[in-house]
């Protein structure tokens, strides 16, 4: 009788992944940063819905159970927390999302749209994408310029580390200088944006001015304030 054969085990195979998440910075009162929320979602519903999001508690000073309002606040807002940092360890129950530690201003990957959809050409700080970035879909370029020859559906993302270039139609969201730069800018030829970033500083559809719309502009950061003016 032979052997019974060695069962062979397969290992679990681990892969890695990161995402562009969103850092809030509760300040005091907390009451009023989250009324500050709130105006943010109503001028766009939806917008942290699925996104990651961190809590840096380094600017206040709070106990467990206001930590955990705090979480329980964010959560009745549809708002996910991922991890929590700039805090003592001991102030976080195991129901708590973990303490993270260890994250960069940015920490992203550069990531393209798919080869069969988009054709892209790199050069060693800058992307040129040929072709429309399609409605879905995000374009991650951390090392410097992206340059869009068609436009930026709705729905789709342009996450850069310095200047955005589209010569079509701005209709999704565009993140320039998320390393930090902040002379990085954005350029479209017809701008209907839903969102405009540059080093964290945002505007919504609802914040640009309406004469803008439709037309050739610009948006660029003039210390801590985005401007966004027309393109001449």
């Amino acid at each position: 009788m032979q052997a019974a054969a060695k069962v062979q085990r397969q290992l679990v195979r681990l892969r890695g992944r990161s995402y562009v998440a969103f850092v809030f910075t509760p300040t005091v009162p907390v009451q009023d940063w989250l009324h500050e929320i709130d105006a943010t979602i109503a001028r766009s519903p939806g917008f942290f819905a699925g996104r990651p999001v961190v809590i840096d508690l380094s600017s206040v000073d709070l106990s467990q159970a206001g930590i955990g309002h705090l979480l329980t606040s964010l959560q009745e807002r549809n708002i996910r927390v991922l991890g929590i940092e700039g805090v003592e360890e001991g102030r976080l129950t195991s129901a708590m999302p973990p303490l993270l530690s260890g994250g960069r201003s940015c920490v992203v990957e550069p990531s393209a749209p798919k080869k069969a959809d988009v054709k892209v050409e790199t050069k060693p700080t800058s992307l040129l994408l040929e072709n429309p970035v399609r409605s879905g879909q995000t374009v991650i370029f951390p090392e410097g310029d992206v340059t869009i020859l068609g436009s930026v559906g709705s729905g789709a993302e342009v996450v850069a580390g310095g200047s955005i270039h589209v010569y079509g139609a701005l209709r999704g969201r565009a993140m320039a200088g998320v390393n930090g730069h902040t002379s990085a800018r954005i350029y479209c030829q017809k701008i209907e944006a839903e969102l405009l970033a540059i080093d964290g500083f945002y505007q919504t559809a609802d914040d640009i001015d309406e004469a803008l719309r439709g037309r050739p502009a610009q948006a660029f950061l003039q210390g801590n304030t985005m401007r966004i003016t027309a393109l001449n």
